[in-house]
């Protein structure tokens, strides 16, 4: 290991076992009490508000709707994290890191609804497109008046996503490759930076309109087969959770000794697959057009629960009802795989790479947005977004050869410094989503379908939509 790879894991060990734990955890529950477990009470609003139509601005005009924002987010989600993050979450951390991963999406819930509530009353509408942008950077300029803030969590985040969350997809894509058809990762790597080359030069819309339809289709088709597993391995499933359970706490002798390691890996890929809290769905979250905030970070929070309980748990159940992770090296993506065709043959080993290309694809996809909305909060300058689109280019080739430790190393560094910063702004921004909720319920309460305006909680910052004009709704 080199002194740079020691320095990142000495980082990355005091930030998830000191700092981000703590305030990840501690945010999550401030919100949750606070709300009265909001994240709980109200999941059957959830899905309801899923089917709810984005309504017209004054001119006839729709904007983006609830789902449909929810797709956005659910793409970045959905991806790497689900599949290569959970295994190497039990690789490094042992079976009890999957409780620690539905701790963090649980609590997280509440904070998730938070972040995605302030980035709606804080959205602002861009004028040559009619769409509304926004996100942490805008709460933190326009909520706390803290634009140097707002900057920060911007620049960042278009490192963090733009840069080295689209290696970690590479690299996944590369590996799981090699590991089901003996490909070369070099030439799957330049493929990969000529695809994204074409993307963030100018063929974004056409390729995302077909994620939008395979992402979801191959979701179900990975949770099927992860069912399939399951129904094969029945009589097994009430140990595996019993392992977690028991492993999560040092309780199993075979993982004694592993607590810390089990906390911290279910933290961090717990983290990096739901995203609670981190900022980053709060940027897909603000396009929607709904009529209050609080139906928006629902959703959110919703998207947070699919992902971690529902997904990752499938991967969970993959791995552990093989014996692969006792005895191979592999700590990644080529776990799961090697957990697949254990159980059920050659055939999904190749599936769950078809499977991997797909979702990480359309990740680097939701990526790339997220860094180029912010560069556009900083400043709108051609010069800049051009020299981001090359450094993506070139991200994605690097996660390609990379080690897998130094990948995940790196994504866990800037994820940290990402989240800390966040989890603190909406802490301080919890006067102003407080009455905003409290504003939902109360309609909600009287049978109405909630609708927000801004004069209605005072003191809430600079405001620009929310006012008494339709198209600002």
């Amino acid at each position: 290991m080199s002194w740079f790879d020691n320095i990142l894991s000495e980082v990355n060990t005091i930030l998830y076992s000191y700092v981000l734990i703590i305030l990840l955890i501690g945010a999550g529950l401030f919100f949750s009490i606070k709300t009265k477990f909001i994240q709980f009470r109200l999941i059957p609003e959830m899905f309801k508000l899923l089917t709810e139509k984005a309504p017209k601005d004054k001119s006839g005009r729709k904007g983006i709707s609830s789902f449909q924002a929810f797709t956005v987010s659910a793409a970045s989600r959905i991806g790497t994290g689900n599949i290569a993050g959970v295994a190497t979450a039990i690789a490094l951390g042992g079976p009890g890191a999957v409780f620690w991963m539905w701790i963090v999406a649980l609590i997280g819930g509440a904070s998730a609804l938070i972040e995605s509530t302030l980035a709606q009353v804080y959205k602002v509408k861009d004028q040559s497109t009619g769409m509304y942008r926004g996100g942490p950077a805008y709460y933190m300029e326009k909520g706390l008046k803290k634009r140097w803030m707002g900057v920060l969590f911007a620049i960042v985040i278009t490192l963090t996503y733009g840069f080295v969350f689209n290696a970690v997809q590479a690299n996944t894509i590369t590996i799981a490759f090699k590991e089901s058809f003996g490909t070369d990762r070099v030439v799957v790597g330049i493929i990969l930076a000529v695809l994204t080359g074409i993307i963030v030069f100018g063929g974004l819309k056409r390729i995302v309109s077909v994620t939008q339809i395979i992402v979801p289709v191959m979701a179900i088709a990975y949770i099927f087969i992860a069912l399939l597993v399951v129904v094969l391995n029945i009589t097994e499933l009430p140990k595996v959770l019993v392992l977690i359970i028991k492993s999560a706490f040092g309780l199993k002798e075979a993982f004694a000794g592993m607590l810390g390691a089990a906390i911290m890996n279910g933290v961090k890929r717990g983290l990096f697959s739901n995203e609670a809290g981190m900022g980053s769905a709060p940027n897909a979250a603000a396009t929607a057009s709904v009529t209050h905030p609080v139906k928006q970070g629902l959703i959110q929070t919703l998207g947070v629960f699919i992902d971690t309980i529902l997904v990752c748990t499938s991967t969970a159940a993959i791995v552990l009802l093989s014996d692969a992770y006792l005895k191979s090296n592999a700590a990644s993506v080529n776990l799961t795989q090697a957990s697949l065709v254990g159980n059920l043959g050659d055939w999904a080993g190749i599936f769950l790479a078809v499977a991997v290309f797909l979702f990480a694809f359309s990740t680097v996809i939701g990526n790339y947005y997220y860094g180029e909305t912010n560069i556009g909060f900083i400043k709108k300058s051609k010069t800049s977004l051009l020299i981001f689109r090359i450094f993506v280019v070139a991200f994605v080739m690097f996660g390609s050869v990379a080690k897998v430790q130094v990948v995940w190393d790196l994504a866990d560094l800037f994820m940290a410094i990402m989240a800390i910063i966040n989890l603190l702004a909406i802490l301080m921004l919890w006067k102003v989503a407080k009455p905003v909720i409290n504003d939902y319920l109360t309609q909600r309460k009287k049978g109405k379908d909630p609708v927000f305006y801004k004069k209605d909680v005072p003191n809430i910052g600079d405001v620009n939509c929310w006012g008494y004009e339709e198209e600002d709704r």
